[in-house]
């Protein structure tokens, strides 16, 4: 549906990029794009987005040519939030942009890349991905004459850091996710200078995008796992909404191969969680009745949501995958190796600044300069997994193999 003005329809409590807060360093309107169409492109030209090809979702990226990478899974979220964003009225480009953003903070190795690094960071702050994803976003990216980062628009940046919830609690507490260890110092610094409201919800596009990434997860890990011979068909069975919808394709299908099967089920998965979104979400906004984005974002808690039955297959589906996937004696092993060769870069880099190019230990007095283990967090995160791999045979003796020792299903 398109407005007399040629745009596709918007409804009022969208976040409209005509009422944007603006950048942090003021640019000139383009004459062609919207400011959050300006965003999406910049996130899409990174580098840090192109390195998302080689970065591990879960399993490492040379175990198969077919399962999901960082890249590809970003791309998956982003369709799901742009249908989700249609379906509901709201601005597409702001959500896609925080769809194609939200990994950009991800170490090498998937989780295990994150885990390893926060623990090397444990004295410094921690690490955390969506805080690494500000600092790309703000900071790290050096590609534009007039500011380091992207300069995107305040609603981009919200969304990109609360797109799981506030931060704060009203009273200005950190909340449960944060109560331990306390705000990542990179968004509370950077907050100071651009208040992004830590204590309200987002925009409506960055809840639907984050729901996006739990679909995708759900869905596609559910495929991965299934192509790995981690677990079977039958074992599915064990969770009842999975049961239900195999015994559909059954009925309709009765004679139909493994492979289509797998393929029928991942999009009902995906069919059923996007329409129940967009129901579960268009009842709350019924009953709230919001005039603009910021009735969303002070609503005081999420307006876009599951409904019951599906929040509650979602983490059916979840505790299944954690066991059968995650958890796999195969994925950990591989995960253990992965962490180590982390641990051994963080452990070379800090002892010696020296081994990272000129333009990452520029300006580093040592390994005594109390900038030096950010700036290693910093450029491990960066790393593909082919890179940190590739960093530690430079470094050390020997490195460890990622490649499964067994193949599941006794393929060597």
């Amino acid at each position: 549906m398109r407005g007399s003005n040629g745009e596709r329809w918007r409804a009022p409590y969208a976040c409209d990029p005509a009422a944007s807060r603006g950048r942090l360093i003021g640019e000139p309107a383009s004459p062609t794009r919207s400011d959050f169409q300006r965003d999406r492109d910049r996130v899409v030209h990174s580098a840090a987005f192109r390195r998302l090809k080689h970065k591990t979702q879960v399993f490492v990226h040379h175990e198969g040519d077919h399962y999901r990478t960082r890249l590809t899974h970003t791309l998956e979220v982003s369709q799901i939030a742009r249908a989700l964003a249609r379906a509901l009225g709201l601005d597409e480009d702001l959500a896609e942009a925080l769809a194609l953003a939200h990994d950009l903070g991800h170490t090498p190795f998937g989780h295990t890349g994150e885990d390893a690094l926060h623990a090397c960071m444990a004295g410094q702050g921690g690490f955390d991905h969506n805080a690494q994803a500000l600092r790309l976003v703000t900071r790290l990216e050096r590609r534009y004459a007039a500011f380091d980062g992207l300069n995107l628009t305040w609603e981009t940046l919200e969304g990109l850091v609360k797109h799981n919830g506030p931060l704060l609690t009203p009273a200005g507490a950190p909340t449960p996710r944060y109560a331990a260890t306390g705000i990542p110092a990179a968004i509370t610094e950077y907050s100071a200078v651009q208040d992004l409201a830590l204590a309200t919800h987002p925009g409506l596009e960055a809840q639907v995008a984050a729901l996006a990434d739990d679909i995708a997860y759900d869905a596609h890990d559910l495929d991965d796992g299934l192509r790995a011979d981690l677990f079977a068909l039958d074992d599915l069975r064990e969770v009842a909404f999975l049961a239900d919808l195999l015994a559909e394709i059954a009925r309709l299908h009765p004679v139909l191969d493994r492979s289509r099967v797998i393929h029928e089920l991942t999009r009902r998965v995906i069919t059923r969680f996007v329409e129940d979104v967009i129901a579960e979400t268009g009842r709350r906004l019924a009953r709230l009745a919001p005039a603009d984005a910021d009735a969303i974002r002070g609503a005081g808690a999420p307006v876009a949501a599951f409904s019951d039955p599906i929040a509650a297959a979602d983490r059916d589906i979840k505790t299944f995958l954690f066991a059968r996937m995650y958890r796999h004696p195969g994925v950990m092993a591989v995960r253990a190796r992965a962490a180590g060769i982390v641990r051994d870069l963080f452990g070379a880099f800090t002892a010696d600044p020296g081994f990272m190019p000129e333009e990452w230990r520029a300006g580093l007095s040592g390994p005594d300069d109390p900038r030096t283990p950010r700036r290693v967090a910093d450029y491990i995160a960066g790393m593909t997994d082919n890179y940190a791999v590739s960093q530690h045979r430079r470094l050390f003796p020997t490195t460890p193999d990622l490649h499964w020792v067994t193949w599941p299903g006794g393929r060597d």
